[in-house]
């Protein structure tokens, strides 16, 4: 059964609407473990659309479970991790036009690189992840890189606009965490998961962490915060 990292950056996204101080992140992540989730997410992008450097300080000293920050490789969100020292990184490529994290990192192209960013970090003793697509060139290059775990994208699965799409897009998901668990890499998914297509990853025996973040926050804005986690975490667990 996977655990439940609630990823609360679209909390921080309705307080910018209004630049104002409410709704706070933080709180909800008090929340949302107090609901029974297992973790939380957060993503400080370059350009500080919703979650702000205070928001992630604060995260380090309020989360009582597991704080997963996810960001950019640059030298910038580097130095930040070594300052907070969550206990995970996952690694993301961002680019400053995209509404939401579009794909998977490019392991394979950025390998000298990443393999440096990786080892810098670990050193520090922080779990590192790679957010990548369900490839298995993916896959060898991050497990050749050193990283902990590996974050397999589920957007293209989440988003098939047929059946017949969606159920190929699992049976990657399901062939690549196979692979990586095989490759001694820890294995979690994310990315368009909602209360509608969550169970078929759930079932996949190797993911052993699910991130998800704007179905909740979309369903707590209706019903409340733990009302919203501990649905989810029903759908998960059954």
């Amino acid at each position: 059964m996977p655990r439940l990292g609630v990823n609360v950056d679209h909390v921080a996204t309705l307080r910018e609407a209004r630049k104002g101080k409410l709704p706070d992140p933080v709180a909800a992540a008090v929340l949302v473990e107090m609901a029974g989730a297992d973790g939380i997410v957060c993503h400080l992008r370059e350009d500080r659309r919703h979650i702000k450097d205070k928001d992630l300080y604060l995260l380090k000293d309020v989360v009582k479970t597991h704080l997963n920050l996810e960001m950019a490789a640059t030298e910038e969100m580097i130095k930040i991790a070594l300052d907070v020292l969550p206990d995970m990184v996952t690694l993301v490529p961002e680019r400053r036009e995209e509404l939401t994290t579009e794909g998977g990192l490019d392991v394979v192209r950025h390998f000298d690189y990443l393999e440096e960013v990786v080892e810098m970090l670990r050193q520090q003793g922080i779990v590192v992840s790679l957010f990548i697509d369900p490839e298995i060139q993916q896959i060898k290059s991050a497990a050749r890189l050193g990283a902990d775990y590996v974050e397999i994208h589920t957007g293209l699965y989440a988003n098939a606009e047929d059946l017949g799409s969606a159920l190929d897009e699992l049976e990657k998901i399901r062939s690549m965490a196979a692979a990586a668990a095989k490759l001694g890499l820890g294995v979690s998914a994310g990315h368009g998961l909602n209360y509608q297509n969550v169970r078929e990853i759930a079932r996949i025996p190797q993911i052993e962490e699910l991130n998800i973040g704007h179905s909740i926050v979309s369903r707590a804005v209706m019903v409340g915060m733990e009302r919203a986690v501990r649905e989810m975490l029903e759908l998960i667990r059954r």
